[in-house]
C-alpha cells in the first residue's frame, strides 16, 4: 500500500518521505525533525504503535516546524482526530482523487 501511495503522490508532484525501518517514536520524529515536510499522512493504527500517540508527540515536540497531520483510518475517526490535534481526517479505503483533494485541503493549497 505505501508503494501505491508513493507512487500516486509523486505522479502529483509531491517529494514523499517514509521509512519502514523506523519502527519507534523517537526513529520517527528524528526523520520529522531533520526532514522538515509541511505535512505527514499517518495512520491511527500503525502495526506496532499508536498513531495518536505519535501526533501527541509531533504537537509537543519543541523542535518541529509544526508540520500538517492528516490522519487516516479504516474506522471514522475524523472528530476524535480533529480533538487529539490533527489538521485533517481521511477514511479508508479512499479513491486517489480523493486523497489529493484531502491533502490539498490540509495543505491549503
Amino acid at each position: 500500500m505505501t508503494t501505491l501511495l508513493r507512487t500516486l503522490l509523486e505522479y502529483e508532484g509531491y517529494v514523499v518521505l517514509g521509512r519502514h525501518d523506523c519502527m519507534n517514536f523517537e526513529g520517527i520524529l528524528e526523520i520529522i525533525r531533520q526532514e522538515k515536510p509541511d505535512m505527514v499522512l499517518l495512520d491511527v493504527h500503525l502495526r506496532q504503535l499508536n498513531g495518536f500517540d505519535l501526533l501527541h508527540m509531533i504537537r509537543q515536540d519543541t523542535g518541529l516546524q509544526q508540520p500538517r497531520v492528516l490522519m487516516s483510518s479504516g474506522m471514522d475517526l475524523g472528530m476524535e482526530s480533529r480533538v487529539e490535534g490533527a489538521d485533517g481526517f481521511i477514511l479508508k479505503p479512499y479513491m486517489p482523487e480523493e486523497l489529493i483533494n484531502k491533502i490539498q485541503e490540509t495543505l491549503g493549497t
